[in-house]
């Protein structure tokens, strides 16, 4: 080889490697531009009241499906929100009780997440009333994630994609208390699920309902079985905390952990029954493992307690009017809700 090639090779590799230093060692992350965007509600549902400070935006929303999927948001780095909140099973974990706590009888059975842009106010006992304070609940928890805040930034703040993204789409400079809390509230208000068999149905969008299933509907609407008169409007829940008579002395004293009144003992959140045969196991904590259970638990009238509410009592229903209602309840499946790609883990290379 030529001298005059070598050296022209060499000044060639010498730019390459230049460049790639150049590159590599450049840490500035590109400017991220953020924009406001409108969430599809269904035309049934009432619509959203954002908060002033946490409109939803592309980079909000985002942002906020990556804390979700983040481990760094535990102690150990070993889970994140999805680890209870699965979406195949309508975003909760199949288990008993949530799976970071199975061994404690204080645990609970992870709640599916559907909706949650209208839930005026969260958690079984009614202890939170904004999704921008629920996120410190379980982050906090030492049956959950076990997180100290503080701890968890230093980690998040380490990411150069994640201190963008947060400039970008709170305009602050890392990551605080502040960005993770919002953003996680944004992500999750784009759970929507609302386009189910039953809804089409109403909607006048399909006629395909079976016999079963149409007496299943008249059932669950009636005053006989009174379903309707707490699992009520378009999310199936009144949002009101009732004692059914689960059991005659509860471990779990529910709604008094937040009110400190003997008379909220045993009393819990009514639950949305919106992609119920997808979320069991039931009830607070698990104790019945299918719809079946749950409609003869119903049937049966529960167990005797002071607290129970009045209008839990013997349904007597035949065998046939319980698989009835067990048709319907499965009409509102929203298969396009647990498959919905915006939901899912990000993709990472």
């Amino acid at each position: 080889m030529h001298l005059r090639s070598l050296n022209k090779k060499c000044i060639s590799l010498l730019l390459v490697g230049l460049l790639v230093c150049v590159f590599s060692c450049n840490t500035t992350q590109p400017e991220l531009k953020d924009s406001v965007i409108k969430i599809k509600v269904p035309a049934h549902f009432p619509s959203i009241n954002y908060p002033e400070d946490n409109t939803p935006t592309n980079l909000r929303v985002e942002l906020g499906r990556l804390l979700f999927y983040d481990v760094r948001l535990s102690a150990d780095n070993d889970i994140n929100c999805a680890t209870c909140h699965v979406q195949s099973a309508a975003f909760t974990d199949g288990e008993k009780i949530s799976s970071t706590a199975p061994s404690s009888k204080f645990g609970r059975n992870s709640p599916t997440l559907s909706n949650l842009a209208w839930a005026p106010i969260l958690m079984s006992e009614g202890g939170v009333i904004s999704l921008e304070l629920q996120a410190l609940a379980p982050l906090h928890d030492s049956l959950e994630m076990g997180q100290n805040m503080i701890l968890a930034l230093n980690k998040l703040n380490e990411d150069p994609l994640l201190k963008n993204m947060s400039k970008a789409a709170y305009h602050r400079d890392s990551i605080d208390p502040y960005v993770v809390t919002r953003a996680l509230a944004n992500f999750q208000r784009t759970m929507i699920s609302g386009d189910t068999r039953y809804d089409r149905h109403i909607n006048n969008m399909t006629s395909d309902f079976s016999q079963e299933e149409l007496r299943g509907m008249a059932l669950f609407f009636s005053e006989r079985t009174n379903c309707s008169s707490c699992h009520s409007g378009v999310f199936f829940t009144d949002y009101g905390f009732y004692n059914i008579g689960l059991y005659q002395n509860y471990d779990d004293i529910g709604r008094e952990r937040k009110t400190q009144t003997t008379k909220d003992r045993g009393k819990f959140k009514t639950p949305t029954l919106r992609n119920i045969a997808l979320t069991s196991p039931y009830m607070h904590d698990g104790s019945f493992s299918t719809l079946q259970e749950v409609i003869e638990f119903y049937n049966n009238g529960g167990s005797d307690n002071p607290n129970k509410d009045t209008r839990v009592s013997a349904l007597n229903l035949t065998l046939s009017e319980q698989n009835d209602l067990i048709a319907f309840l499965n009409t509102l499946t929203d298969w396009n809700f647990v498959q919905n790609k915006k939901l899912m883990p990000p993709v990472t290379e």
